[in-house]
């Protein structure tokens, strides 16, 4: 096995691979690596140069071209949001400003407090249009994105078996089963799950927000999701801590997710197992 780790999207990010060919193992890992920064400076609420950025600088209703990967996860972004009736919304960033969540960025707008998702048009393959002044953040789904391009990546470099790690949003790709431990706190204790082919995302309740700007209020104080993807599993996190019950089973369901639930009460539970 071949391993190596970098600071990325935020945390540490480890791609172990299984190759003979350690040159063209760390070829494909670089490779990898490298998919990892452009989606970041793609879909950073940060950089001034991001797809973001510019779309929060131009004037509400002109469409904006942006990046094949940026429309890529708006697609699954406006699918998940109306899967899960708004539980899943990227447009909150507005509420995440004003708390302190996220720094305000450089604006030809004011947003509207009531500005959804809905007022989002993927014009074509390549333009966006903000219907209604918002503000975007992609943080709850570009990292699984992330995580599965870099994952693609290796794979077109003939590896059969991998693991991509970003912070404990990860991908297995390869036949051979991996252990993996879920810890979504500190506090909490380690369950270890088997995991091939698939993905697992895991989130705080402390870092969501309701569709009214509130943080959660709920018994559930973490969860993590095992998707086939992981940029469905990173988006699926937030449904779970942020929806009523009925509709993020649903919204599991239609996504073929399993979600491992942690209450406040200490209580644990697997929700929509098969």
């Amino acid at each position: 096995m071949i391993r190596r780790a970098r600071p990325l999207l935020g945390t540490l990010v480890d791609i172990a691979v299984d190759a003979r060919d350690e040159r063209g193992a760390l070829s494909a890992i670089e490779a990898a690596f490298a998919e990892i920064d452009a989606v970041h400076r793609c879909m950073s609420f940060h950089a001034a140069d991001s797809d973001l950025a510019r779309l929060h600088g131009s004037p509400v209703g002109q469409a904006v071209e942006v990046d094949a990967r940026t429309m890529a996860v708006l697609h699954c972004a406006l699918r998940v949001a109306e899967e899960s009736n708004g539980a899943f919304d990227p447009t909150r960033a507005a509420q995440a400003v004003s708390r302190a969540m996220l720094p305000h960025p450089q604006s030809a707008f004011v947003p509207e407090y009531d500005a959804n998702w809905r007022d989002i048009e993927l014009v074509d393959e390549k333009h966006v249009r903000l219907c209604r002044p918002l503000w975007l953040d992609l943080g709850g789904i570009a990292k699984g994105y992330a995580v599965d391009r870099a994952s693609a990546l290796l794979r077109e470099h003939d590896i059969v078996q991998s693991c991509v790690n970003a912070g404990g949003d990860l991908r297995v790709a390869g036949p051979r089963l991996e252990r993996i431990a879920l810890r979504i706190l500190p506090a909490s204790r380690l369950r270890f799950i088997g995991l091939s082919d698939g993905a697992v995302a895991s989130s705080a309740a402390n870092s969501i927000l309701r569709a009214d700007g509130a943080m959660l209020a709920s018994g559930c104080i973490g969860a993590s999701v095992v998707a086939p993807d992981c940029m469905i599993a990173d988006a699926l996190t937030k449904v779970v801590l942020a929806a009523p019950v009925r509709i993020a089973q649903a919204t599991l369901a239609t996504f073929d997710a399993q979600a491992w639930v942690q209450r406040s009460d200490g209580a644990e539970s697997w929700e929509n197992a098969a």
